[in-house]
């Protein structure tokens, strides 16, 4: 059973302003304002990865050579290192790692695929600078999980070293929208509707194929990829986005944990500071990167 806490989170997020409707720069707008400022004890440092702009989050005890690169979700059109920070803070602190929280290019101004080469941008330089890939671990949350995974597929298709972990929080990983959660959790789910992934996924893509694998991973080859976790909640519509990203990379050979957190909507982390259930997927997470870091 949720904690007492979720109605109140539940409250906040149908709160927040709406998205439908409105412009691309009125949605970014809204969601800078709405962003929880970091710990206090966390370094942040504007750091220029290959030519992508980022920032550096260091919480006190985080190992010098252990990396969370991490992919900021907002549906490839909003959100940015700034808006995410408080969550990959406490994912950095849970994890005593350095994140490396990537800015990398937003549609439409910058449509596929120059998120995944932002992001492939990002690793390769964390290499370049010494860090060995036994050591990172790339992580994102919503667009920015599946971005997560088709960087690390883009990343096997260069025959560059891969991470020693991923972890994909509320993957989107179907742009296509066919999952039946679609539909099936559409009167559960207070931040998604199909309606928003299918807006999304037009101003991301153009012309584009939604099926091709590099945008929506679900559809790509999953063959000798790194560990995944993935967490989603129980009253997504992108709760089968998950399922069936994990049970096709399971099929592939891939180790995977998939945890369905029941009655959690998108991306609950984030509201970590309120909801218990918040900090344990935060430590959950951070407890699967030092496991595969460590070594």
């Amino acid at each position: 059973m949720a904690s007492e806490q979720l109605a109140k989170v539940l409250e906040i997020i149908q709160s927040l302003p709406a998205t439908q409707g409105v412009s691309v720069d009125q949605m970014r707008a809204g969601l800078e304002t709405v962003s929880e400022r970091v710990a206090r004890d966390v370094a942040c440092e504007s750091v220029d990865a290959a030519g992508v702009p980022g920032e550096w989050l260091v919480p006190p005890g985080a190992a010098d050579d252990r990396v969370l690169l991490y992919l900021h979700g907002g549906g490839y059109v909003m959100g940015s290192a700034h808006t995410h920070r408080a969550m990959i803070a406490r994912i950095a602190r849970a994890a005593r790692a350095r994140a490396l929280a990537v800015n990398y290019r937003l549609a439409p101004e910058h449509p596929f695929p120059a998120a995944v080469d932002d992001a492939v941008a990002a690793y390769r330089w964390l290499l370049e600078r010494g860090h060995g890939e036994s050591r990172i671990a790339v992580a994102g949350d919503s667009a920015g999980g599946g971005l997560a995974l088709a960087t690390v597929v883009a990343l096997r298709d260069e025959g560059m070293p891969l991470p020693a972990a991923v972890v994909a929080l509320s993957p989107w990983t179907d742009l296509a929208a066919t999952g039946a959660s679609v539909t099936a959790n559409a009167a559960k789910d207070v931040v998604l509707q199909k309606e928003d992934l299918i807006s999304m996924a037009r101003l991301y893509l153009g012309n584009e194929d939604p099926r091709s694998p590099l945008a929506s991973p679900l559809y790509a080859d999953l063959h000798g990829l790194s560990p995944l976790l993935v967490l989603v909640g129980g009253s997504e519509i992108l709760l089968d986005d998950a399922t069936r990203i994990a049970e096709r990379a399971k099929a592939a050979g891939v180790p995977v944990t998939l945890e369905v957190w029941e009655e959690m909507p998108h991306l609950w982390p984030m509201f970590a500071k309120l909801l218990p259930e918040g900090q344990q997927a935060i430590d959950r997470t951070g407890e699967f990167v030092l496991a595969h870091t460590s070594g």
